[in-house]
Parts: C-alpha cells; structure tokens; sequence
C-alpha cells in the first residue's frame, strides 16, 4: 500500500502520539537515574527500552497505516536523539560513560542534523546509508547494558549455573563498536554532502 504523506493540521494520530509519549518519558528516565542505585537503573533501562520499541512501533505503524505526516517525520528523529542523548548525559556522573565520548556523539548529531537541514532547504536529499542504522542498534543495546549497570545472574537451566554478567563491561564493549560506527557514518554522510553540493 503506497503511504501517503499527511499535510492535515492534525497531529494526533497514534504514530505521533506514540513520538510524544517517547518524549513525556524522558523526565521521568533523568529522575530514575539521580541516584544511580540498582532498583530504580533497572526501571531507567526498562523505560528506555520502552521508548526504543516505540521508536520503531510508530514507523511501522505510520507505513502500515499510510499516515506520513511532517509533523512526526519532524518530531521523531529528534524524539531519538532526546532520549539516546538524556540517557548518556544522566550517567555521565555516576561514571558509566566518558565524558568525551558522549561529547563526541553529541557533537555527531548536531553536526548531521544540520547539515540535513541544510539540504533539506536547498531541496537536496541524501539517503540515510546501512551505517546509521547499525549506528543506532549498536547504541541501543549498549545504552541499555550501561543503565542496567551492575552484575546480574543470567540462569540458562536448573542443570547448569549462572552466568553472572558485568552489564558495565557489557555495556562498553557496544558502545565502543556505536562510538566508531557513530564517527564512520557521520565523516560518510558529509562526504557525500560535500560531493553533492560542490558539483
């Protein structure tokens, strides 16, 4: 079924909804992770979670239902990046993350939304390349590890035993693999940039 773009000024269908609602949910991710104790992380990764699920529920629910609208092609890219960058930010004190690295993607970010702003106003497009979406899985399952953060006993069966799991290691060893695919996708996006708009 083709999707059909949704110029209406009404914004309140569910794929928009469910952006907004991805959004509301971030005060309350910031307030669970304050103190950084085990509890109220493992609700901050659950609600993260959550929010990530519903990222790709409204865009498949916006195909599917051929509601398109400018409004949530507007709103949900920058619904990821608020909740990506509200969850690093936040464990950045409790030392879960460095400081610069999370810097590093930040600046990333600004710096690809506005040079798609750019070629948006100039009625140039550039296609999202296989990287950002890697970028984006691999920073998923790394920020879930890190807010998760301590050790947790993984039992596979009543015949074997438990596997305990440093979710911080865990957490670490993707997003190091997100911190390169996040700089590689970034330098080949404005390459492509460059080459498009000087010819």
């Amino acid at each position: 079924m083709p999707v059909t773009e949704i110029k209406s000024p009404s914004i309140f269908n569910i794929p928009n909804i469910l952006t907004m609602m991805r959004i509301a949910a971030i005060p309350l991710m910031v307030y669970l992770l304050l103190t950084g104790e085990r509890e109220s992380s493992f609700w901050a990764a659950a609600l993260f979670s959550a929010a990530s699920f519903t990222d790709w529920l409204d865009g498949y629910l916006a195909r599917k239902m051929g509601i398109v609208t400018v409004f949530g092609k507007f709103l949900d890219p920058i619904a990821d990046k608020l909740v990506v960058m509200a969850a690093l930010i936040m464990i950045i004190p409790h030392g879960r993350v460095p400081a610069w690295m999370v810097l590093v993607i930040l600046g990333r970010e600004i710096i690809i939304t506005g040079l798609r702003g750019i070629a948006s106003s100039e009625g140039i497009v550039i296609e999202a390349s296989d990287l950002g979406k890697f970028k984006t899985i691999f920073q998923i399952v790394a920020i879930i590890a890190l807010l998760l953060h301590y050790d947790y006993h993984w039992f596979f069966s009543s015949d074997h035993p438990a596997l305990l799991a440093n979710m911080h290691n865990v957490g670490m060893f993707y997003l190091w693999i997100a911190f390169f695919i996040t700089v590689w996708s970034g330098a080949d996006y404005l390459v492509r940039f460059i080459k498009i708009i000087t010819r």
